[in-house]
Protein backbone atom coordinates (compact mmCIF):
# COMPACT_ATOMS: atom_id res chain seq x y z
CA UNK A 1 0.00 0.00 0.00
CA UNK A 2 1.35 3.43 -0.93
CA UNK A 3 1.57 6.30 1.54
CA UNK A 4 -1.19 8.14 -0.34
CA UNK A 5 -3.48 5.10 -0.14
CA UNK A 6 -2.76 4.73 3.56
CA UNK A 7 -3.55 8.40 4.18
CA UNK A 8 -6.79 8.18 2.18
CA UNK A 9 -7.81 5.01 4.01
CA UNK A 10 -7.35 6.60 7.42
CA UNK A 11 -9.60 9.62 6.81
CA UNK A 12 -12.19 9.69 9.60
CA UNK A 13 -15.57 11.39 9.70
CA UNK A 14 -17.92 11.43 12.69
CA UNK A 15 -21.26 13.19 13.10
CA UNK A 16 -22.67 14.40 16.42
CA UNK A 17 -25.66 16.41 17.57
CA UNK A 18 -24.97 19.43 19.79
CA UNK A 19 -27.22 19.08 22.83
CA UNK A 20 -27.72 21.68 25.59
CA UNK A 21 -25.69 19.54 28.02
CA UNK A 22 -22.55 20.35 25.98
CA UNK A 23 -23.08 24.11 25.72
CA UNK A 24 -22.06 27.13 27.75
CA UNK A 25 -24.14 30.07 29.02
CA UNK A 26 -24.16 31.50 25.47
CA UNK A 27 -25.91 28.31 24.26
CA UNK A 28 -22.89 27.38 22.13
CA UNK A 29 -20.59 24.35 22.31
CA UNK A 30 -17.97 24.57 25.07
CA UNK A 31 -14.51 25.10 23.54
CA UNK A 32 -13.09 22.34 25.72
CA UNK A 33 -15.78 19.92 24.57
CA UNK A 34 -14.95 20.75 20.94
CA UNK A 35 -11.25 20.15 21.63
CA UNK A 36 -12.07 16.82 23.31
CA UNK A 37 -14.09 15.69 20.29
CA UNK A 38 -11.32 16.83 17.94
CA UNK A 39 -8.61 14.96 19.84
CA UNK A 40 -10.75 11.81 19.77
CA UNK A 41 -11.21 12.03 15.97
CA UNK A 42 -7.49 12.79 15.54
CA UNK A 43 -6.62 9.74 17.66
CA UNK A 44 -8.90 7.49 15.61
CA UNK A 45 -7.38 8.87 12.38
CA UNK A 46 -3.81 8.35 13.63
CA UNK A 47 -4.60 4.83 14.82
CA UNK A 48 -6.31 3.88 11.57
CA UNK A 49 -3.23 5.12 9.70
CA UNK A 50 -0.59 3.36 11.81
CA UNK A 51 -2.54 0.46 13.42
CA UNK A 52 -0.32 0.96 16.48
CA UNK A 53 -0.58 2.53 19.90
CA UNK A 54 -0.67 6.30 19.38
CA UNK A 55 -0.60 9.13 21.91
CA UNK A 56 -1.25 12.85 21.51
CA UNK A 57 1.88 14.90 22.11
CA UNK A 58 0.61 18.31 21.06
CA UNK A 59 -2.25 20.31 19.67
CA UNK A 60 -0.40 22.75 17.49
CA UNK A 61 -3.15 25.21 16.70
CA UNK A 62 -6.91 25.35 17.07
CA UNK A 63 -8.78 28.13 15.29
CA UNK A 64 -12.34 28.81 16.42
CA UNK A 65 -13.83 30.49 13.35
CA UNK A 66 -17.44 30.65 14.56
CA UNK A 67 -19.54 29.47 17.51
CA UNK A 68 -21.42 26.17 17.30
CA UNK A 69 -24.99 26.61 18.56
CA UNK A 70 -27.02 24.02 20.42
CA UNK A 71 -29.46 22.20 18.19
CA UNK A 72 -27.06 21.78 15.29
CA UNK A 73 -25.28 18.78 13.80
CA UNK A 74 -21.50 18.80 13.58
CA UNK A 75 -19.25 16.73 11.36
CA UNK A 76 -15.70 16.17 12.53
CA UNK A 77 -13.28 15.24 9.76
CA UNK A 78 -9.74 14.04 10.47
CA UNK A 79 -7.01 13.39 7.95
CA UNK A 80 -3.26 12.82 8.14
CA UNK A 81 -1.30 15.78 6.80
CA UNK A 82 2.30 14.82 7.69
CA UNK A 83 4.13 11.58 8.42
CA UNK A 84 7.50 11.54 10.18
CA UNK A 85 9.60 8.69 11.54
CA UNK A 86 7.87 8.22 14.91
CA UNK A 87 5.19 10.89 14.68
CA UNK A 88 2.43 12.11 12.44
CA UNK A 89 0.20 15.16 12.25
CA UNK A 90 -3.57 15.06 11.88
CA UNK A 91 -5.77 17.94 10.75
CA UNK A 92 -9.30 18.03 12.19
CA UNK A 93 -12.12 20.24 10.98
CA UNK A 94 -15.53 20.70 12.55
CA UNK A 95 -18.37 21.67 10.22
CA UNK A 96 -21.76 22.95 11.37
CA UNK A 97 -25.00 21.82 9.76
CA UNK A 98 -28.40 23.17 10.69
CA UNK A 99 -30.77 20.31 11.48
CA UNK A 100 -33.57 21.56 9.25
CA UNK A 101 -31.74 23.42 6.49
CA UNK A 102 -29.22 22.62 3.76
CA UNK A 103 -25.57 23.61 3.76
CA UNK A 104 -22.66 23.51 6.14
CA UNK A 105 -19.93 25.84 7.36
CA UNK A 106 -16.44 25.35 8.75
CA UNK A 107 -16.47 26.28 12.44
CA UNK A 108 -13.18 25.01 13.89
CA UNK A 109 -9.87 23.77 12.50
CA UNK A 110 -7.03 22.24 14.49
CA UNK A 111 -3.89 20.15 14.15
CA UNK A 112 -2.72 17.40 16.48
CA UNK A 113 0.62 15.58 16.64
CA UNK A 114 0.82 11.93 17.66
CA UNK A 115 3.68 9.57 18.45
CA UNK A 116 3.62 5.81 17.90
CA UNK A 117 4.61 3.74 20.96
CA UNK A 118 6.06 0.25 21.20
CA UNK A 119 5.26 -2.35 23.89
CA UNK A 120 7.67 -0.53 26.30
CA UNK A 121 5.92 2.81 25.72
CA UNK A 122 8.90 4.13 23.78
CA UNK A 123 8.59 5.93 20.45
CA UNK A 124 8.66 3.60 17.46
CA UNK A 125 8.37 3.96 13.70
CA UNK A 126 4.92 5.05 12.55
CA UNK A 127 5.12 2.85 9.46
CA UNK A 128 6.47 -0.65 10.00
Amino acid sequence: MTLEERIAGSKTSIFKAVFPSTTNHYDTLFGGTAMHMMDEVAFITATRFSRQKMVTVSSDRIDFKQPIPAGTIVELVGHVIHVGNTSLKVSVEIYIEQMYAEGRELAIHGEFTFVALDENKKPTRVIK
